[in-house]
């Protein structure tokens, strides 16, 4: 049997967080922070969606955006997948007109189930549960599932879903979609849940099972794949550094940065990396350390060349140092931490 409702919406009438986005029923403000919350935290996304929208207004002003605007503006954010899907719906929008509904935001590019049900509960009353990872928590615990992620997902939605049955629920859905993510976020809690604050603790089985903790129960996970390459930092007599866009497919697709090798799963001798070298006639210093970036199930291990030319060919995309760092993905700036606090690139 599913708990009340109304005790979770009453707590969150008293302790619901004050957010950027909260408050808002634009459908378009909502997708944006729904789409930037994606793997990336509420403190890191902040300020960032207030920037967003003050450069992208509307859905109109994003689709009218040169892919180029919004990989600078996003830059930093990681997961630039987000960044070209969200570019490609806001295209679909403008040619087809807002979605009104679950289903036809499903329909849009890059919008997966919980994405859909959260713009639709929220911004448009439908009576749907989304389910990220906080809720997925909520739910093992109250039931006690024991069975473990991820392939217990199916289970823990369907569990959710069945508040829709409940009429305090149906008459506030976007509020309590939001009260089920804060009580993820600050007391259902990974580690050391705050259960003696919860609404639900009575009829919360895992709390009365003594397991509340230890739930959801994971399967273990592989070990991440490793991807080795070696980049190019390449400035001229103006201080500018040589650059280029990444192809749209894979890694980093359409994101500003430092040329190089493709990835791959062992390591470039040097003879081999300088084959892909940008300019011929450039001696190459090759900087100690390397740089490691962490992806949801893959590592990169990047090395750098340093070098200089006095002038860079035309046509060839630069920015001055002072600018390159905050228009690069963290990857990319990690790599030129390894130039030194000297070389001039501010933010990386």
């Amino acid at each position: 049997m599913h708990p009340p409702a109304e005790a979770l919406l009453a707590w969150y009438d008293r302790h619901a967080r004050s957010l950027p986005w909260r408050g808002s029923r634009d459908p378009y403000r909502i997708w944006v922070s729904e789409v930037m919350l994606q793997q990336t935290t509420v403190a890191a996304v902040g300020p960032r969606y207030a920037r967003f929208l003050a450069r992208f207004p509307d859905a109109a002003a994003l689709a009218r955006a040169e892919w180029a605007e919004l990989a600078e503006e996003w830059a930093g954010l990681g997961y630039y997948a987000r960044a070209r899907h969200l570019h490609r719906a806001a295209r679909a929008i403008a040619a087809g007109g807002m979605p009104r509904d679950a289903a036809g935001w499903r329909a849009l590019p890059g919008i997966g189930p919980y994405t859909a049900a959260a713009i639709a509960a929220i911004a448009h009353d439908e009576p749907v549960v989304p389910v990220d990872g906080n809720v997925e928590r909520v739910m093992a615990r109250l039931f006690a599932v024991e069975a473990p992620l991820p392939g217990a997902r199916r289970a823990l939605a369907a569990l959710a879903e069945g508040f829709a049955a409940q009429p305090a629920m149906r008459a506030r859905p976007g509020d309590f979609a939001q009260a089920l993510f804060d009580l993820g976020a600050t007391l259902c809690t990974p580690r050391a849940p705050a259960c003696a604050l919860c609404p639900w603790r009575a009829p919360c089985r895992g709390h009365a099972a003594g397991m509340a903790a230890a739930l959801p129960r994971k399967a273990p996970k592989p070990p991440r794949a490793a991807l080795h390459g070696v980049h190019f930092a390449l400035t001229d007599g103006a201080g500018r550094l040589l650059l280029e866009r990444r192809p749209e497919g894979g890694l980093l697709g359409g994101m500003l940065g430092l040329p190089g090798t493709p990835w791959r799963a062992r390591p470039w001798e040097e003879a081999e990396a300088m084959a892909h070298a940008p300019l011929p006639g450039v001696n190459w210093r090759p900087l100690p350390g390397a740089a490691r970036h962490i992806l949801t199930h893959r590592e990169l291990r990047l090395r750098l060349y340093a070098g200089a030319t006095p002038r860079l060919p035309p046509g060839m995309e630069s920015l001055p140092a002072r600018e390159a760092a905050p228009a690069l993905p963290a990857a990319m700036r990690k790599l030129l931490r390894l130039l030194g606090p000297g070389a001039g690139f501010t933010g990386a």
